[in-house]
């Protein structure tokens, strides 16, 4: 579907999608390509109503390591309007990834630096190799993490950003773990794809329309005073799901001591 020299894509006869980055040589540092095939892959495999999951990980010892060198060189050079433009075609992308309504699901097979920080920032579970490292390394180059700093923040807080952010020191998967980084670790690869198989075999349990509608709920009520109109929102979308085909579809099958339609074993 979206098999690239950059990027891999797979999807499974469950409708789970693998999005593999491909740059292995760089330790799948990001240039042009690869964050173009990023935004479209997460695109489509969103809008595609056959897919019920995306898995991301990279191919070789590194999940990402950031900026390509060369590209960050080459980038030096520019304008400032090609600076910025550079710099959007980033953000959207990650935008696309953060905002992509299907469940996503990191696999951090290993070294993950800045913009990879990024990458797992975004995904909405994220699984560790236990020998994985971790940096917010941008200042050590003269930079800030600013583009995906509103996803990191989300993530790991505002308190433990300030610490990474400044010292851009390197941090392992367990302390990706204890300031929520990541959800879970796993001694190998191997042991990683299967704790993935395990949110999977969940994820694939409920229903397609109400986990699309569970993510942008979070979008809504997150950081928000509980107010009538924040109390009225989420009324309205409780009635709505409820009389959908699919709120309509779980209770019956919950009555009727069935499976709903949509359940697929893992």
């Amino acid at each position: 579907m979206c098999d690239v020299k950059p990027l891999l894509c797979s999807i499974d006869d469950r409708g789970v999608a693998t999005v593999t980055l491909n740059r292995a040589d760089v330790h799948n540092a990001f240039n042009d390509d690869l964050i173009w095939e990023l935004k479209n892959a997460f695109k489509t495999l969103g809008e595609n109503t056959d897919v019920r999951a995306i898995v991301l990980t990279g191919a070789g010892k590194s999940f990402s390591a950031g900026a390509d060198l060369n590209w960050m060189k080459a980038a030096a050079e520019y304008t400032d309007e090609q600076n910025k433009r550079d710099a959007i075609a980033l953000s959207e992308m990650l935008s696309t990834i953060n905002g992509c309504p299907k469940p996503t699901i990191a696999i951090v097979n290993g070294a993950t630096f800045g913009g990879g920080v990024g990458l797992v920032s975004c995904c909405d579970i994220a699984i560790a190799v236990d020998d994985a490292k971790f940096s917010l390394s941008e200042v050590r180059l003269g930079l800030t993490p600013a583009t995906i700093s509103p996803y990191v923040v989300a993530a790991i807080g505002e308190r433990q950003a300030r610490r990474y952010f400044l010292t851009a020191e390197r941090f392992d998967a367990a302390e990706a773990l204890r300031i929520g980084l990541v959800h879970e670790t796993a001694p190998s690869l191997q042991e990683a794809f299967s704790k993935a198989h395990i949110f999977l075999k969940n994820i694939l349990a409920g229903a397609p329309g109400a986990q699309r509608d569970a993510k942008a709920l979070v979008s809504v009520v997150k950081n928000k005073p509980i107010t009538e109109e924040l109390r009225t929102n989420t009324a309205e979308r409780i009635a709505k799901r409820r009389a959908s085909v699919e709120g309509k579809e779980g209770l019956s099958a919950f009555l009727e001591k069935r499976k709903p339609e949509w359940s697929i074993d893992a």
